[in-house]
């Protein structure tokens, strides 16, 4: 039984190898090699980058932009709404504007950290991501650079809470909530969570130019472009 059982292990192995080969086999690597197809990813990235990512660094890069725009944690949404019911509306609407002011600072950042990590990206790393979904390229992305860029923006965040009043708007707005009578006390951590809403803009908007280089002909661009990404339509 266990002999079978080995066998069996043994077998189903060798075809998941077999068939994995198989699909890189099918790449035509004599049309396009291997140094092209890393290089094609390296610049659909570098180009998200470029496009995507400086839109955000822009005054209103994320408040008026609806797919990153950074809203209140859920224990600060029953602080706006309170406020708001007492005639505070406007000095709601400029702690959230204030948010994202420091996340559009943070950005900036961003392009040395994310070019370091496009620069590594080999042909093993390439045929993966070229054959995967159609973010890949930039889960990829936030894999090698994640922690490197909450390092830098935590700091950034911080000095732009500080630069632009914010840390006094919102002591001020979490102050006056707090001495509303029958209310629970809220003291969140906004430095760490606008910081991680800054790193998911950041990666969602690299991934709608990932995608669109991916599905739409016309967003490929370069003829090192066409010629890559033609293997996975």
């Amino acid at each position: 039984m266990i002999r079978n059982t080995i066998t069996f292990l043994i077998v189903f192995i060798l075809s998941s190898c077999a068939e994995l080969q198989q699909v890189v086999n099918q790449l035509p690597q004599g049309a396009v090699s291997q140094t092209e197809i890393a290089s094609g990813l390296r610049q659909a990235l570098d180009f998200g980058i470029d496009k995507q990512v400086t839109k955000l660094t822009q005054p209103d890069g994320f408040y008026k932009n609806e797919l990153v725009k950074i809203v209140l944690p859920e224990e600060l949404q029953k602080v706006d709404q309170t406020l708001r019911d007492i005639g505070l509306s406007k000095l709601a609407d400029e702690g959230l504007k204030l948010l994202n002011r420091a996340a559009e600072d943070a950005v900036k950042e961003a392009t040395p950290i994310f070019v370091d990590a496009v620069k590594g990206i080999t042909f093993a790393d390439a045929k993966s991501i070229l054959l995967g979904a159609d973010d890949a390229a930039t889960q990829y992305l936030s894999s090698k650079t994640a922690s490197a860029l909450y390092a830098k923006f935590h700091p950034v965040i911080k000095d732009s809470f500080a630069k632009v009043g914010a840390d006094t708007i919102w002591t001020n707005l979490i102050s006056k909530y707090n001495a509303i009578p029958l209310t629970a006390n809220v003291n969140p951590d906004l430095t760490d969570y606008v910081t991680n809403e800054a790193l998911e803009g950041v990666y969602t908007m690299i991934a709608i130019e990932e995608k669109d280089i991916r599905t739409k002909l016309t967003s490929r661009t370069t003829d090192l472009l066409k010629k890559v990404f033609a293997l996975q339509d």
